[in-house]
């Protein structure tokens, strides 16, 4: 498969399989996260619906697909479960169900590598450091 549209470098968005997969994605990620004892909790009064829909704007936005995202950013949007407990081990749970919601759909491993790279780049704001 090329990676190339007339000239032009398909964003991991496209690559991925645009709206249709981000949104199978952020289903199967959200399951994942819900049923992981580690994180789960901090999603106990979350309205999950717009969570989800919050979650593909963002991941749409940050994999280079048309922007919609309109959250607040990651240092406000995180600081109330930094004083929850939030830490590295946390993040690392989350970017480790996007990995593997991602590998289940069949993402190619390199934009696997591309989408936690993104992640691991948040890591500081959505810590609070």
């Amino acid at each position: 498969m090329s990676n190339d549209v007339a000239g032009q470098k398909r964003s991991v968005y496209e690559q991925i399989g645009g709206e249709p997969a981000m949104g199978a994605a952020v289903e199967l990620f959200y399951r994942k996260v819900l049923s992981d004892e580690r994180i789960s909790h901090f999603f106990e009064d979350v309205d999950m619906e717009r969570q989800a829909a919050k979650q593909k704007a963002f991941l749409t936005m940050v994999c280079g697909g048309p922007s919609a995202y309109t959250g607040k950013d990651m240092r406000k949007g995180h600081a109330h479960l930094v004083k929850q407990g939030l830490n590295d081990m946390h993040f690392n749970a989350v970017a480790e169900h996007l990995s593997a919601t991602l590998t289940e759909l069949g993402v190619a491993r390199p934009l696997v590598d591309q989408v936690l790279a993104i992640a691991a780049s948040a890591r500081a704001d959505v810590l609070n450091r």
